[in-house]
């Protein structure tokens, strides 16, 4: 048990120290003291000479031994996409770092509580989910929000495209007129554009960074156009407004479905507000639940039939337009 503990304590200090250097690397160097050390930097490192290198480098961490970690170990794609997809300025090792903090955190106090370690590893579970719970809430904000401005977008490529602009010359339109996280997924797709990257490879680069079926639409029809001609500009007024019918369908159906899901709400509250109130009225009647073994098996059971109940429920009235 020492054993642990004194574990425990060397990486809760190893942790603290991490994370404090990060921050202080976060909240206390900005933008122009960094430009000015890289531009410093530039005669040194030989780029005075012309061999300049453009490779995009992996910063997974701004702690230089844990990058080379976390390169090392070659996580999943889909890790660094849900933080692109976020809109996060922070780094995939300070996550990873906050994680095993909180993680960490909760443990102590699970056995601060009690001496089970059951109860640590629920403390565990509890407060090291928090970093990606927060992460998921930002990425599907953050695509709700593209969603909403992507018929702008689209009209906006097309008015551009009617006039006599490039697609190019449409795209940088997007990225300078509108904000993020549109105007910045688009100025990322015309600066690949730019540095030599095809018009449908950079497209299909944005589809892969957003989770938006309409996005996809508008990358499929443009590539399509490149190869095969057409009117691009009526293409595109076209999906901006079969995007905006059916924004205006999807909100006469969440309408329409309030009164199911207020009835899924009660439903799934109820059982807790009669345990709680039973609990204070008489609370040798529903000790019973929680003291006998045959009590604690029926509590159980009906939890498990109260979970699968609320997960239908929500699958009934979530109706995708």
């Amino acid at each position: 048990m020492q054993v642990l503990i004194g574990i425990g304590i060397f990486l809760f200090v190893v942790l603290l120290i991490e994370g404090s250097y990060f921050a202080y690397r976060t909240f206390h160097s900005s933008e122009k003291e960094e430009i000015r050390r890289r531009l410093n930097a530039l005669p040194s490192m030989g780029y005075a000479e012309g061999a300049v290198d453009i490779t995009r480098k992996r910063v997974l961490s701004e702690v230089p031994w844990f990058n080379r970690t976390l390169l090392k170990l070659r996580l999943p794609e889909r890790t660094e996409l849900l933080l692109e997809q976020a809109g996060t300025r922070h780094t995939l090792g300070f996550f990873i770092l906050v994680t095993g903090l909180l993680a960490f955190i909760g443990f102590q106090i699970g056995l601060w509580i009690t001496s089970n370690y059951l109860v640590s590893l629920v403390g565990i579970l509890f407060l090291g989910i928090l970093p990606p719970i927060h992460l998921l809430s930002k990425k599907r904000k953050r695509m709700e929000k593209f969603q909403r401005q992507l018929p702008e977008a689209l009209d906006v490529v097309a008015r551009a495209l009617r006039a006599g602009h490039a697609f190019s010359g449409a795209l940088k339109m997007v990225a300078d007129e509108m904000d993020d996280p549109i105007g910045t997924e688009f100025d990322k797709t015309l600066n690949e554009i730019n540095f030599g990257v095809g018009v449908p490879e950079a497209l299909k680069n944005l589809a892969r960074r957003i989770d938006s079926l309409d996005l996809k639409f508008f990358v499929i029809c443009v590539v399509i156009q490149r190869e095969t001609g057409g009117n691009l500009a009526e293409i595109l007024e076209s999906i901006a407004r079969i995007i905006r019918e059916r924004f205006k369908l999807h909100g006469r159906i969440r309408i329409l479905a309030t009164e199911g899901k207020f009835s899924a709400i009660v439903l799934a509250g109820l059982p807790f507000f009669v345990a709680l109130v039973l609990s204070l009225v008489n609370p040798r009647y529903i000790g019973v639940l929680l003291k006998d073994p045959l009590g604690r098996m029926l509590a159980g059971f009906g939890l498990f039939l109260m979970i699968v109940g609320i997960l239908s429920m929500r699958k009934m009235v979530a109706i995708k337009v």
